[in-house]
């Protein structure tokens, strides 16, 4: 299944969202233009649960330099195909996200819910030395924030309906929702494999999870305080 677009305009215009595209954009050009040492750059810059490890369990490593890939693993990407799966989805969604979180919200929201994301993954694999990187954990929030604010948006989507491809509209419950269990799913077939590299279906799952929440209380709240005005 492959969101084309969502029949829900954006009432702003998303500054951030496209900034974010743009910043994900710029730093895969330079990975590119690293050639050979690109690998020791993802090593450098990629989230490494193991380093993570050493530096809050046994202190062999300064945390700084552990922990700071948490946030800065979210702007790596490990191939075109990577890079614009996630940035497809950030931009079907993200303006709309961004038009009740307000900018400087949503980039606070699109950060903070991304290490989430990704601390779950290190849970899953705590002794992993692949370095993980992508976007995906805070993309899959914003999905999920996505679903708690415009369950019944329209989405657009190209399914493979035998003998062909077809356009069908779904509500973004149905479509967002199945995403997400295909992520839990493929994660319970992966736990216990997280140090071999691959997918990072538990950083999916966590993002989606974060975003959720984050939105229902941001709703919520945003609800009793018009009751009380």
């Amino acid at each position: 299944m492959i969101p084309l677009r969502d029949e829900n305009p954006s009432a702003t215009v998303p500054l951030v969202t496209r900034a974010l595209i743009g910043l994900n954009l710029a730093v895969f050009v330079y990975e590119v233009l690293l050639g050979p040492g690109l690998r020791s750059f993802l090593f450098d810059w990629g989230f490494v649960p193991a380093r993570l490890t050493l530096a809050v369990r046994y202190g062999d490593l300064p945390l700084l330099p552990a922990a700071l890939p948490v946030l800065t693993s979210m702007f790596l990407h490990g191939g075109w195909s990577h890079l614009i799966g996630n940035l497809w989805y950030l931009w079907i969604f993200g303006d709309n996200v961004e038009d009740v979180l307000g900018h400087v919200g949503f980039l606070v929201f699109y950060l903070v819910c991304g290490a989430v994301a990704t601390l779950l993954h290190y849970l899953t694999g705590p002794v992993a030395e692949v370095p993980t990187v992508g976007a995906s954990g805070a993309i899959a929030a914003v999905l999920g924030a996505y679903v708690v604010a415009f369950p019944r948006a329209r989405v657009f989507t190209l399914l493979p309906l035998f003998p062909f491809f077809q356009v069908v509209p779904l509500p973004a419950f149905f479509l967002l929702g199945l995403w997400f269990l295909f992520q839990f799913v493929l994660g319970l077939g992966a736990l216990g494999a997280s140090g071999s590299g691959g997918i990072a279906f538990w950083a999916h799952v966590g993002g989606f999870a974060a975003g959720l929440l984050v939105m229902r209380v941001f709703v919520v709240t945003r609800r009793s305080r018009a009751r009380m005005a």
